[in-house]
């Protein structure tokens, strides 16, 4: 740390020393610090923050000497490989025949191999030599051949990641440089790729079901993908229990169960899975298995009828001719993810079950809405006055479904 000194005298100081790097406090800006560094026979300055760890961008540091290690390394890789660098999203290794096709029919083997075992395969080329590590992209190819029925499109939940090691990009096939957050991985299928080519990545996800720590809050298409299903597995369970003993509960779904049971069968479902016990045996009181469906529909972070549909679904309800606000209904149905579509489909039809019982159950469609508006759909923004201005039209939207699934779905 040299103290106040210029841009000038900052120069001076390491004229001549590639790679020398000192601090000093700005003229300019007193109480403001920049890092003056030598690279390609010139210095250059950044503005330096610290906010319990050292950073000029988005990489945060332990040490200044990291930084500038960490820094000396890109400049040098974005100097010397910038060419190569703005082709690496052009030719990405999804569309490299001879590598991706190879290790896709290779994997392809190897699961139909092992299907019903739980060992580790070793994957071998056709001389018998080791192939590279299979990247996870390819392996989610071949799982999604073989396997995944349900092919819904989920987007990457990418978060910048520290490597340890050396570490190859698995779409650009590039090598990912630097000390620290080298690049991005998806925290729910794992997929590692360079910051710039998650841009470029498909919306491919096939999350892994050793990655998805819980069912209950967890995102409803990462949910699906990852238990292979077509809805999400709480939903099943559940409308199958409340179907088989529950239509002609008086009040089913407006009455509440005990708030410690209905923990209980979350519980069990994060514990669990599909596997979670949630008979008559367990629990006699349906009012338990409908408040735990209530209440994977109220956790989940993105509502069944999404945020992005939010306002439509609200201004089609406005509409005051009925044909044509179930026209507006229908058209913004189809604007939908896949899986929030067929989740909602499957409830409604449930729920037209329910009215169908409604001299034993005292359920019709308007108090199911009532019930279900605020629970399947949330505004964007969390403001108490948008809730309750809208809460009528929640409820005429899920009345409206439930009253017109044959038509609208």
């Amino acid at each position: 740390f040299h103290g106040i000194i210029s841009r000038e005298q900052a120069d001076e100081i390491l004229a001549g020393v590639e790679g020398a790097y000192i601090l000093r406090e700005s003229q300019r800006q007193p109480g403001c610090y920049t890092l003056a560094l030598r690279f390609g026979n010139q210095t250059l300055n950044y503005r330096l923050f610290y906010d319990g760890k050292h950073f000029v961008g988005e990489k945060r540091f332990e040490s200044i000497h990291d930084l500038v290690t960490d820094g000396l390394i890109t400049l040098y890789i974005e100097t010397k490989a910038s060419e190569y660098i703005s082709k690496m999203t052009t030719n990405p290794i999804y569309e490299h025949i001879g590598y991706a096709t190879l290790l896709r029919e290779k994997v392809s083997r190897r699961l139909s191999r092992t299907k019903n075992e739980s060992r580790k395969a070793s994957v071998t080329s056709e001389e018998n030599t080791p192939v590279e590590k299979i990247s996870s992209l390819v392996r989610r190819a071949a799982l999604t051949q073989n396997d995944n029925h349900f092919n819904y499109e989920k987007a990457h939940n990418f978060k910048v990641h520290t490597f340890r090691g050396p570490h190859w990009c698995e779409y650009c096939a590039n090598f990912m440089w630097g000390l620290i957050a080298q690049g991005v991985r998806c925290s729910d299928c794992g997929l590692n790729v360079h910051k710039q080519c998650s841009k470029y990545v498909p919306n491919d996800c096939q999350p892994d079901l050793k990655r998805i720590k819980r069912v209950y809050c967890c995102d409803l298409t990462t949910l699906v993908k990852a238990h292979n299903s077509q809805r999400p597995m709480v939903v099943d369970s559940c409308i199958r229990e409340i179907e088989a003993r529950g239509l002609k509960s008086e009040g089913l779904y407006r009455v509440s169960g005990f708030t410690e049971h209905i923990e209980d069968v979350k519980m069990a479902f994060d514990r669990d899975g599909d596997k979670a016990d949630i008979s008559a045996n367990m629990y006699p009181d349906i009012n338990i298995i409908a408040g735990a469906l209530k209440l994977y529909f109220r956790d989940l972070p993105i509502p069944v009828i999404t945020y992005d549909t939010y306002s439509k679904f609200i201004d089609a309800a406005k509409i005051s001719n009925p044909d044509e606000r179930l026209e507006a209904i229908h058209e913004v149905l189809m604007l939908l993810p896949a899986a929030h579509y067929e989740t909602l489909r499957y409830l409604m039809i449930h729920l037209k079950k329910v009215t169908l019982h409604e001299k034993e159950n005292f359920m019709n469609a308007e108090n199911l809405g009532i019930v279900f508006g605020p629970t399947l759909m949330r505004p964007p923004e969390d403001s108490t006055l948008a809730t309750l201005n809208d809460m009528r039209y929640q409820k005429l939207i899920v009345q409206i479904l439930i009253e017109n699934e044959d038509v609208l779905f």
